[in-house]
């Protein structure tokens, strides 16, 4: 993120996930984007095709994405032997299309435990030491970042500091309750995808980094002709609002704006909102009075745009999920002024 690789950090963190979905095509399978990262939950009986699944994708990370990649499994049998435990729900977005909340810290003890991990830990999981790429069908990223149309582009991290079941329930319900409040309107309308976001422009920025990601054992360079080739006719549809085989540019758009997680929870409230400058200040007031009365932290990073990272499962079906995170760092910068928080730091300056 320092250096500038936002794309590329929310890329790996989205791969994560559409290689062990990939991997374990008969399960359907919870998981959450973290922008730098992504869980997915598996059954005992795909625990092997994921984790190999993670050992290649770890083996090619750097040559894909330019970055090391960090991986592990851990059991639900550990979570509940250090304290934590783990619930699902399912949030039904579109026909097609869900995501998953997670409540009861076992995500965050499972993050803190793979950071922390000395080499050896049964947790970690090891490349692969094979030259066989992960398999990262459907993830894409050809859509222009999502420019704001009220002020700026808000990523909000919030955390509970009672992190009882109960305690995150009441967190979660207050805090969006007052967000709501402040905005006005439900949260769904204060979301970065709408009509005036969503711009399509050939080529794509992002080319050349999904070619990399997708090219399987084709030559990058023939992959980046066939995805020219193919978001030439996007383009097209976009363009004249049109139709080609099962991409119909109006339909597809309407059901981009549903099938995004712009709101998520996974033990922390995480969320990116399209919003005013007056309204920022209030939501930034907001929580720190509630952090000042020790009942959260939180973070807050602000920018002009937004960006989304896509995963086509089949455009038949009408199966697309679409990850968003803030521009220039996002959740992670989020994430980093919500531990200097914690550990009772001065706050960053705001980024603009």
């Amino acid at each position: 993120v320092a250096a500038g690789k936002y794309k590329a950090v929310n890329m790996v963190g989205a791969a994560v996930i559409t290689c062990v979905l990939n991997a374990c095509p008969d399960h359907a399978l919870p998981f959450v984007f973290g922008g730098d990262g992504g869980v997915v939950l598996v059954p005992p009986t795909a625990r092997d095709a994921a984790c190999d699944a993670l050992a290649r994708l770890q083996t090619h990370a750097q040559s894909i994405f330019d970055l090391d990649l960090r991986a592990g499994a851990v059991t639900m049998a550990a979570l509940r032997a250090g304290g934590r435990d783990l619930r699902v729900m399912k949030l039904r977005l579109s026909e097609n299309n869900d995501l998953a909340m997670f409540a009861g810290g076992g995500l965050a003890f499972a993050d803190i435990w793979l950071k922390r991990a000395p080499p050896g830990d049964p947790i970690l999981i090891t490349p692969a030491d094979d030259d066989e790429p992960p398999l990262l069908d459907g993830l894409s990223c050809r859509w222009q970042p999502l420019r704001s149309q009220h002020g700026m582009m808000l990523t909000i991290i919030t955390a509970a500091t009672d992190d009882t079941m109960a305690g995150e329930r009441e967190h979660f319900h207050n805090v969006s309750a007052a967000l709501t409040r402040i905005l006005g309107a439900p949260l769904e309308l204060s979301a970065p995808v709408s009509d005036a976001t969503l711009r399509f422009r050939w080529p794509p920025a992002g080319l050349n980094l999904e070619a990399r990601a997708t090219a399987g054992g084709k030559s990058r360079a023939w992959r980046s002709i066939e995805m020219l080739a193919h978001s030439l006719v996007q383009g097209a549809m976009e363009y004249f609002n049109t139709r080609a085989g099962y991409y119909y540019a109006p339909k597809y758009r309407e059901e981009t704006r549903h099938n995004t997680d712009f709101q998520k929870y996974d033990g922390t409230l995480r969320l990116v909102l399209d919003v005013t400058v007056e309204q920022a200040a209030q939501i930034d007031l907001y929580l720190r009075g509630e952090y000042e009365a020790g009942r959260l932290n939180y973070g807050l990073h602000s920018t002009d745009e937004a960006l989304m990272t896509c995963v086509v499962f089949s455009l038949e079906h009408s199966r697309h999920i679409h990850f968003i995170d803030g521009a220039n760092g996002g959740f992670t910068m989020a994430a980093v002024e919500m531990k200097r928080q914690i550990a009772n730091l001065p706050p960053l300056p705001r980024h603009s």
